[in-house]
């Protein structure tokens, strides 16, 4: 892929060696932004798992504080709480119709089930599933407390696990956020990646991490 003269005016002023405090790399994200749209700042975290071994895989939820800029667009199913869900502010709410819709088209960007609709989703998992969209317990996506959840991930709670090849990415704001609202999103990001180790795991978790803007170079910063 051919990058811009942009990307690449920024790229040398970063000493792939060295590792960057999260206020400068922030700094540096902001002033080498390319696109005239408000890019995306973005986490990538190179971890020390197996991804091969299934007792050292990484899951988790974090509230980011300031959100990431982005409104989610939230599906409830369930029988028990379809008021409750619309009161949360839930963007679609079914029973078990919705599950023939989801089949043939999807248009939302979390899913939350209350337990008993956990059966009757199997029959689209495959579908779900590559998209990271089936409900799970582990993200609290599969709970009773549907407007406590709806409110939450409308605030900016996201979920996280790790990839085929170990590492783990997340959208943790726009540039145009204040410098110290990306930073406090990427603190607590980290320290809740930190507390989902696995117990199979020696030494750290976190071997490297990164931030970059949609179109911008990678800056390693200090974990």
């Amino acid at each position: 892929m051919k990058r811009g003269k942009k990307y690449q005016a920024a790229i040398v002023k970063v000493d792939r060696n060295k590792t960057y405090p999260v206020e400068e790399a922030i700094k540096f994200v902001k002033e080498n932004k390319s696109a005239k749209f408000d890019e995306s700042v973005e986490i990538h975290i190179k971890t020390n798992i197996d991804p091969k071994k299934s007792d050292q895989s990484v899951r988790g939820t974090v509230v980011l504080l300031h959100g990431t800029g982005k409104s989610k667009k939230i599906a409830v199913i369930t029988s028990t709480s379809a008021a409750e869900a619309e009161k949360a502010g839930a963007d679609i709410v079914g029973g078990e119709e919705l599950i023939d819709k989801i089949s043939k088209k999807i248009n939302f960007d979390v899913l939350v089930a209350t337990p008993e609709m956990m059966p009757k989703l199997a029959k689209i998992a495959k579908i779900l599933g590559p998209k990271g969209l089936m409900p799970n317990p582990k993200t609290e996506t599969v709970t009773t407390k549907i407007r406590e959840t709806v409110e939450a991930l409308k605030k900016g709670k996201a979920s996280f696990k790790n990839d085929d090849t170990g590492n783990i990415h997340q959208v943790i704001g726009k540039v145009s956020f204040e410098e110290n609202k990306l930073a406090e999103n990427i603190k607590i990001f980290l320290e809740n990646v930190s507390k989902v180790k696995p117990g199979g795991l020696k030494g750290k978790l976190i071997s490297s991490a990164t931030i970059c803007s949609t179109m911008g170079p990678g800056i390693k910063i200090n974990t």
